[in-house]
């Protein structure tokens, strides 16, 4: 199906030239003399680039061929992840470059959403927030209470996020896979 110029909005999946984009951003421009346009910033799903496209009104784009699927981590296996389909228990390997930075945040037996465009797999989403335990920070001293005072902590996936003082080695926190930042300890 094509999208019109009109119907672009921000979030929306296009497909250019055989790559499939979000929208981040668009813009809605009417100079005084000639034909409105669209003004966007697309991301890539291939490389995570981010382009600028100006859209005319006779330009059309496709709906790409996108499916998302919640595959189980099974584990790396030096070269590749291993994932498997929980609905039909089809695995698949997928290699650095497609599983990119989400990879500090999986933990073996972890869900994730997978993207396949085309039926091939081109990126990892892992849940917004993780539980993980703290593998190696530094000891607490006496009086290092000030909440505003951090240090950092090597989680159990090789990640390492800046922790406040009073959390000790051993304990599992959660933590904003998206910022990278400590949310709370697990009580």
């Amino acid at each position: 199906m094509a999208i019109g110029m009109s119907e672009l909005k921000k979030g929306l999946k296009i497909e250019i030239e055989g790559i499939p984009y979000r929208i981040m951003e668009y813009q809605h421009v009417k100079p005084g003399k000639g034909a409105a346009f669209v003004r966007a910033k697309i991301k890539s799903f291939l490389d995570n680039r981010t382009i600028e496209k100006t859209f005319h009104a006779g330009d059309k784009c496709e709906e790409p061929n996108l499916i998302e699927k919640t595959m189980q981590y099974l584990y790396h296996d030096g070269d590749t992840y291993q994932f498997m389909d929980a609905e039909t228990y089809e695995q698949i390997s997928l290699n650095d470059s497609q599983v990119g930075d989400v990879s500090k945040w999986m933990l073996d037996g972890m869900s994730v959403q997978i993207l396949f465009h085309n039926n091939k797999a081109i990126s990892v989403d892992v849940p917004q927030i993780v539980e993980l335990k703290i593998i190696e920070t530094a000891p607490n001293f006496k009086g290092d209470t000030s909440s505003a005072s951090k240090k950092p902590a090597t989680l159990e996936t090789g990640a390492v996020v800046q922790i406040p003082f009073h959390i000790l080695e051993g304990e599992t926190i959660r933590v904003n896979t998206e910022t990278a930042e400590y949310v709370e300890k697990v009580k």
